[in-house]
């Protein structure tokens, strides 16, 4: 989120748009939310570390659990890059058997190397298992573009296939977040960082844009001016649930909750009208991107639900449940 999307970006959906007629329902307490989510009393619980890949700063995790460990996929920045924040990201990998203390490996799996990755990187992953393969969309920084990007891997966490930018027809895409269960032969996506926008694919690689944003932006609300993403949707038996980032005119950074039909992922039958995790620790508000929480890995594991965020764009925090 360190940078915000140029006014000209997803030109070709504009036209198609508008935040002020869409209604979108809300709700504040309604029992298909999940929660309450419990920030760790001794978050962060990974800092920035060494002098090399991860050195500057660590952040916005995915995560996948097998019953025995969590593995958490995190983008890490060193001082290489370019503008402000002047970080190249590349995605690492740490275990876990508690959900709170983790080993990491020495070197990230997933590094920049096309030219639609460079100089800015890889950030931002998301992370779903589906049949034997593991399917990883990620943001991809050109050092004037971010867009959509996917991988796949079959059978672990480590050696991926890029298959390249997943929108070419859009200047700015983001935050992919696969529902890994197909609905009448296909399988969603929700993305976007302004609004969310929908796509569905049969094949999981090549995927099929709905023009009109799904979940909007709320003006006056902590969502009025940046909508994304959060981890992988969940099928319940109230729908599909979305968890998702919010920001408001000040770019401060909470998370909020969407619930989607089942027969019709396009179709928002209720959301929350206030954040269930805001920036209230020190990291998170005077981190390298002040005000921030930002979700991205969600998993069941024993018996709990791990939650895991970027505090500040600096650390990485969980919250349980």
């Amino acid at each position: 989120m360190k940078y915000l999307i140029p006014l000209i970006c997803l030109l070709v959906l504009a036209t198609r748009c508008s935040n002020d007629q869409q209604e979108t329902p809300t709700t504040a307490s309604a029992e298909w939310q999940m929660g309450p989510f419990d920030k760790y009393q001794n978050n962060p619980i990974m800092i920035p570390q060494g002098t090399t890949w991860e050195s500057k700063d660590i952040f916005n995790p995915t995560a996948f659990a097998d019953g025995e460990q969590i593995y958490l996929l995190y983008r890490a920045e060193d001082s290489t890059g370019i503008g402000e924040w002047n970080g190249t990201s590349r995605i690492g990998i740490a275990k876990s058997t508690d959900g709170l203390t983790f080993e990491r490996e020495i070197a990230p799996i997933f590094t920049p190397t096309e030219d639609y990755e460079l100089p800015g990187g890889c950030e931002d992953p998301r992370v779903v298992k589906i049949g034997d393969t593991f399917y990883l969309t990620y943001t991809a920084y050109d050092g004037k573009n971010a867009r959509l990007a996917l991988a796949s891997s079959k059978g672990h966490l480590y050696n991926w296939e890029k298959h390249g930018i997943l929108f070419p027809q859009l200047e700015w895409s983001k935050g992919g977040a696969i529902l890994p269960e197909p609905i009448n032969g296909k399988y969603w996506m929700y993305f976007g960082d302004t609004d969310v926008w929908a796509a569905h694919s049969e094949d999981l690689i090549s995927w099929t844009l709905i023009e009109e944003p799904v979940l909007p932006r709320r003006p006056g609300q902590f969502d009025s001016r940046v909508v994304e993403p959060g981890p992988s949707p969940l099928l319940t038996n109230d729908g599909i649930l979305l968890l998702y980032n919010g920001a408001d005119d000040d770019l401060v950074y909470r998370s909020g909750q969407a619930l989607f039909d089942a027969s019709d992922p396009t179709a928002l039958i209720a959301r929350s009208d206030t954040p269930f995790l805001t920036p209230d620790e020190q990291l998170e508000q005077e981190g390298q991107v002040p005000n921030v929480v930002f979700i991205e890995g969600l998993v069941e594991f024993k018996d709990t639900w791990y939650l895991y965020f970027g505090m500040g764009d600096s650390g990485i925090g969980v919250a349980t449940f």
